[in-house]
């Protein structure tokens, strides 16, 4: 096997050879994960963004869906780290041409690379794709199913702004059913010690989601007004310290989830309304969306754009997150500070 099969730095929390779902990581490799994307982000705010730890690295994102935010960030997360980075779409490959996933993959890891960032259409597909390769291979999103990274850099971005997790009150809040950001999410904001509300029209709640909540001690609600305390929600709410608002996934859709866009924004959306009465109730509520944004649908601009909005924020902790993972995946033994992930001296 290449690759140094995952070992971490003496005293940390031993991490999977491979990073396909939040159930591989336990709250002490998510707080190490955390911590390092914390150094890892020092690097972002240099003027010069380079770092020579995974020099002599390379790292294939295969992407079989469209994607800015995830493949943009692993890209520039592996470039600034000094490995060699390269971009393959489904169209790009010899997919495009009928070569089956298994083949195609077994054709790139046969190059030699050392890890592949791959994104497919197909849930449980990055799951397939490790036991096909010796590379590494790090789950940038499979179908519905899962995308850890993402759920990695929400919670980063989260304790940014609002310190530790443990207790704080997380209501997740949209197309629940389509969503591979809320499996993943759930995952990591019950290791830290969060609570967390799912909200969604019954339409688009997954099924069997009662059982997981009854398993992982979440909370389910249909009615967003009352899980944020608005008008006519009868008896207080308690009070939400995070507000993440999923995108409406149109291109999943088949059949009539909702009667229309605008009858689902009266229900579910972060409309300019509910900002205002969050705001009043908790100036020190912050919003997160995984992004890309329905504006006007899920989520207003005005919301979007305000104050207590840490999209961008997510944006940016997605390279220190990205960069933290691959550090742990592929440098070895050595530390980030041993690498040069801190020194001021260490650009290359």
């Amino acid at each position: 096997m290449r690759g140094n099969g995952g070992r971490m730095p003496s005293g940390a929390a031993a991490m999977p050879r491979h990073l396909l779902s939040m159930a591989d990581l336990d709250a002490g490799a998510i707080r190490t994960i955390l911590d390092t994307a914390t150094q890892m982000q020092d690097v972002q705010r240099r003027e010069v963004k380079k770092i020579p730890t995974l020099r002599g690295r390379t790292i294939i994102n295969l992407f079989f869906e469209d994607s800015t935010r995830t493949r943009s960030s692993f890209e520039i997360a592996g470039k600034w780290m000094s490995a060699d980075t390269i971009n393959i779409t489904g169209k790009g490959s010899s997919a495009s041409k009928g070569e089956s996933l298994r083949d195609t993959v077994r054709t790139i890891d046969a190059m030699g690379v050392d890890a592949l960032v791959i994104r497919h259409g197909a849930s449980g597909a990055a799951h397939q794709v490790a036991g096909w390769v010796d590379a590494h291979v790090i789950n940038a999103g499979d179908g519905t199913h899962e995308h850890p990274t993402q759920a990695l850099l929400d919670a980063y971005t989260m304790e940014q702004r609002l310190g530790s997790l443990e207790g704080k009150h997380v209501a997740i809040v949209g197309d629940l059913t389509h969503s591979r950001v809320v499996r993943s999410n759930l995952i990591s904001l019950r290791r830290l010690g969060a609570d967390v509300t799912l909200v969604a029209p019954p339409t688009l709640m997954p099924s069997g989601i009662g059982a997981w909540s009854a398993a992982e001690g979440f909370t389910l609600s249909h009615d967003l007004d009352a899980v944020l305390g608005g008008k006519g929600s009868g008896e207080a709410a308690r009070p939400v310290d995070a507000l993440m608002m999923l995108r409406v996934q149109k291109e999943r859709m088949s059949g009539g989830f909702f009667p229309t866009a605008r009858e689902y924004t009266v229900g579910y959306g972060l409309t300019r309304d509910r900002l205002n009465r969050l705001c009043d109730a908790n100036p020190e509520i912050v919003i997160c969306h995984p992004g890309p944004m329905n504006r006007g649908l899920e989520i207003s601009a005005d919301a979007a754009d305000a104050a207590q909005s840490l999209v961008l924020d997510q944006v940016s902790a997605g390279v220190a997150v990205r960069m933290s993972v691959l550090y742990h995946l592929l440098a070895g033994e050595e530390s980030p500070t041993e690498s040069g992930a801190t020194s001021e001296g260490s650009a290359a």
